[in-house]
């Protein structure tokens, strides 16, 4: 067991999400930056689907009952287990009783921790990740919360000591596919899209990542009807500012997409902080 002593500012469990459920309007949620997921669950021994705990800006602290094998991907930051610090990207163990505690990132957003056996809440839709826009799965982390561990067996021994760790640039230039939607826009804004850069805002979450940076002007009025949305899709409201949606986006939406961020570039998004910067670069397809 996990006794959560402090969640930071935003923690929830995540795996690998729901797919299949879009016909319903439920989103597939999932980690943000799967990758650095797998990455943590593979460094344990897990399944790469296995549940894990996702932080937002760190801050968390974890007491464990039992002892355990644990390791950190993602944004990389200072940790301690038990006292002594410990590396990223590294398996470790804590030992009974032990308290592992998070700084805040160098670099990057979220923190990836997974737990040999991983996070053992009750799965929901056949996923255990929280969802922050339809509410589905485990609620939160908050201070006084217990998680059951032993979701996932073990894969294969612990055997490798440490990986290598990806850079988190503070402006990213990512690829994207033009369209659906990109002839409701003029000339001027697909050539402000791929200018840039557009600045994160603060209004950011695991839905999508807010932007601010030259304004997206319409060639038609009107609105489309709701129709479906892509992870990566870039989404542009009346006011000109897009967003990119990520993990928990809606499974449909009106506002007309003008391109879709590369499915590989999708998780450099998500782990840009308010103040980073972005460009787009399109993708012939």
């Amino acid at each position: 067991m996990i006794e959560v002593v402090s969640p930071g500012p935003y923690a929830t469990v995540q795996d690998l999400g729901r797919p299949g459920y879009g016909h319903l309007g439920v989103p597939r949620s999932g980690a943000a930056d799967a990758p650095s997921l797998r990455l943590a669950n593979r460094l344990v021994g897990n399944p790469e689907s296995a549940a894990g705990i996702e932080t937002t800006f760190g801050g968390v602290a974890l007491r464990f009952a039992a002892g355990a094998w644990i390791a950190l991907a993602g944004a990389p930051c200072a940790v301690e287990a038990a006292g002594r610090p410990v590396g990223m990207c590294a398996p470790f163990w804590m030992p009974e009783g032990g308290e592992l505690r998070v700084g805040l990132p160098y670099e990057g957003l979220r923190t990836y921790l997974a737990v040999r056996g991983g996070i053992g809440v009750d799965p929901v839709l056949g996923s255990r990740s929280t969802d922050s826009l339809s509410g589905l799965g485990p609620p939160p982390l908050r201070a006084g919360m217990v998680l059951p561990l032993g979701g996932a067996e073990p894969a294969a021994p612990i055997a490798v000591d440490v990986a290598a760790q990806r850079a988190f640039p503070r402006c990213p230039t990512v690829g994207v596919v033009p369209g659906p939607r990109d002839d409701w826009f003029t000339p001027q804004a697909l050539t402000a899209l791929y200018g840039g850069p557009y600045e994160i805002a603060t209004e950011s979450n695991r839905v999508g990542v807010r932007l601010r940076g030259p304004v997206l002007g319409r060639a038609r009025e009107g609105e489309l009807p709701s129709e479906g949305m892509a992870l990566g899709a870039i989404q542009v409201p009346p006011g000109g500012q897009p967003i990119v949606f990520l993990a928990d986006h809606p499974p449909t939406g009106g506002y007309p997409v003008i391109g879709v961020v590369q499915s590989g570039d999708v998780p450099m998004v998500a782990q840009l902080r308010p103040g980073d910067h972005l460009r787009f670069r399109k993708v012939r397809t």
